[in-house]
């Protein structure tokens, strides 16, 4: 019977021992990566900043240059090459976006599917981040609306998208990606950006899809209009 109990105690310690490693790995898990990700996104983001270069504030008032053509053509695996303001998800929303959609370049921010366009361009821009872990970029992404405004800032331009509408999918509906949009095989004639994330949250069983539509190009020499990066009513950031 003090053997029986002694296993019993020994049991116990032992459970106690592992659900505290498991409370640990879930603290790491939700919080902490969160922590890191988040540091380490700002910290690309004005490094992007100041590679970009300032916009030409100073001649608002003159005539806009020439708007540019998308000149990305080539990016290398895992670099940031852009930055994605959503005002619906707050004013002070900034997140990174890079080449690549492996678990590396997922938890450094927005991963850009290489086999898409680039933004800007006719055909279909996708991208893909977190809804939990990581900095979770698109933790929000099924607060966004008709409408909203997605702004993607690159060294020549800020390419405005409105969100045009959504679908939930199974992870095997890469059709959500195609040049057009859901549409495979079609020759795209528009600029698209697609923006998926695992669903529900804490799960990959589906897939949240936002399709929006290329409504504007802005040269940077313009600076960026406050009106488009006005935070609209219900924001949650």
């Amino acid at each position: 019977m003090k053997a029986l109990r002694g296993l019993v105690h020994t049991l116990g310690e032992v459970f106690i021992t592992l659900g505290l490693l498991l409370l640990l790995f879930v603290v790491w898990q939700l919080w902490w990566t969160d922590v890191v990700a988040n540091s380490e996104q700002a910290g690309t983001v004005q490094a992007l900043e100041r590679g970009f270069g300032p916009a030409n504030l100073a001649e608002r008032g003159a005539a806009d240059p020439p708007v540019p053509l998308a000149t990305l053509t080539k990016i290398p695996f895992g670099e940031a090459f852009a930055i994605a303001r959503i005002p619906r998800f707050g004013a002070d929303y900034a997140r990174p976006v890079l080449q690549g959609t492996d678990h590396d370049t997922l938890t450094k921010g927005i991963a850009h599917y290489q086999s898409t366009a680039f933004p800007g361009q006719v055909g279909n821009f996708a991208v893909a981040g977190h809804r939990t872990t990581y900095g979770k970029p698109f933790s929000n992404i099924d607060l966004l609306r008709k409408g909203d405004v997605i702004v993607v800032e690159t060294k020549a331009s800020y390419i405005v998208y409105a969100v045009d509408r959504h679908v939930i999918v199974t992870p095997d509906h890469v059709d959500v990606i195609a040049p057009v949009p859901q549409q495979p095989g079609v020759q795209p004639k528009q600029a698209w950006m697609t923006m998926t994330a695992c669903h529900p949250r804490f799960s990959a069983s589906q897939r949240y899809v936002v399709f929006a539509k290329l409504v504007r190009r802005i040269p940077r020499a313009s600076g960026l209009p406050a009106s488009l990066m006005a935070v609209p009513a219900g924001t949650v950031g």
